[in-house]
């Protein structure tokens, strides 16, 4: 035999043994005397003759480069649950479906507990205890023009003097209060 049997053209090519059969008897492949199939120029007569939108692209010409980023983040969430992360510069397909399904999970599981109520939207809490706090500044501002006329009859001193000192240590405890931030990040 001079070129390749059906079955050899039919692996190279990457189509079914049947499908070379019919090209051989449609005439799109070139044989030698010996009915054995010449490969490049079989290649090139069904190249020309295929339509290029029916064509099947190349297994190489699928892949599309995956970032650095993603691959960092594939090793983050593995190592994350305590799974090897990837080597040699790149994640096994295995690995980022393990990391694909890991993230699935915590996102399933985050609806879950925010349906039950165990989750708070972050922007609303702050909000919240935003206006919690403004309402007891606001108290503790007028604390002293309540108070110090009481607290000053029982301990027999002037009710406007007694306000001025009451109100200039509540400011100067509220002045601390407002320097301590709570870092909610």
């Amino acid at each position: 035999m001079h070129g390749m049997s059906e079955r050899d053209y039919a692996a190279r090519a990457g189509l079914s043994r049947g499908a070379i059969q019919k090209a051989k008897l449609a005439g799109r492949l070139v044989l030698h005397p010996d009915g054995s199939i010449d490969a490049g120029a079989s290649d090139a007569r069904r190249a020309a003759a295929t339509d290029p939108s029916k064509q099947r692209p190349s297994p190489a010409s699928k892949l599309k480069p995956v970032s650095a980023s993603a691959v960092a983040a594939v090793g983050d969430t593995l190592r994350e649950h305590g799974l090897p992360p990837p080597s040699g510069g790149g994640a096994t397909f295995l690995q980022a479906k393990t990391a694909n399904e890991v993230l699935k999970s915590q996102e399933r599981r985050l609806k879950l507990q925010k349906l039950k109520g165990e989750l708070v939207d972050r922007a609303r809490a702050e909000a919240l205890v935003f206006r919690l706090a403004r309402e007891t500044r606001d108290a503790w501002v007028n604390w002293p023009a309540r108070a110090a006329a009481l607290i000053a009859a029982e301990l027999g001193l002037d009710p406007a003097a007694m306000q001025k000192v009451l109100e200039a240590h509540v400011r100067a405890h509220l002045d601390e209060l407002a320097e301590a931030r709570i870092d909610l990040g």
